[in-house]
């Protein structure tokens, strides 16, 4: 890994945030959406919310590299080194708010509080977010690593 200093602007840092808040919003709604249609309680929701949001964030970056022409073992490293650090961010900021917003957490998916709390959540994920996939980017590591293989 190239650990030289690479000019990180912010349009570079919050597309590869986009990038990571794609797959994260993917896997925690499918997450929500499988909890609550087997009427599993709040804590095995979330477990599941965040690992399919791991999941769905690596395998976006999987894709990629690998169509870029990157083995399997190679791109699964990438995915790692580029995304664990993004998805481990947003996944903390955007859970906390959920747990924290009064009624969030026991909100059905029919209900108003439930997406606009989500929709909340991962705004403010993507902000906090930014800042750190662009002191990622601007050492050489996060996305840095995605754009060596492009």
């Amino acid at each position: 890994m190239d650990h030289t200093a690479h000019h990180a602007t912010w349009g570079t840092a919050a597309r590869a945030t986009l990038h990571c808040l794609t797959g994260c919003a993917v896997g925690e709604i499918l997450g929500m959406v499988i909890g609550t249609a087997l009427a599993w309680g709040n804590a095995p929701t979330m477990a599941l919310a965040i690992v399919l949001a791991f999941l769905f964030g690596y395998s976006f970056t999987l894709f990629s590299v690998r169509r870029s022409g990157l083995g399997l073992r190679a791109a699964v490293k990438v995915a790692l080194a580029a995304d664990t650090v993004s998805i481990a961010v947003m996944e903390l900021v955007d859970n906390g708010i959920i747990a924290l917003t009064p009624g969030a957490m026991d909100a059905h998916l029919s209900e108003g509080l439930f997406w606009a709390t989500l929709a909340a959540a991962l705004a403010v994920a993507f902000v906090l977010t930014t800042p750190v996939n662009k002191w990622m980017i601007g050492r050489g590591r996060g996305h840095a690593v995605v754009h060596a293989h492009h």
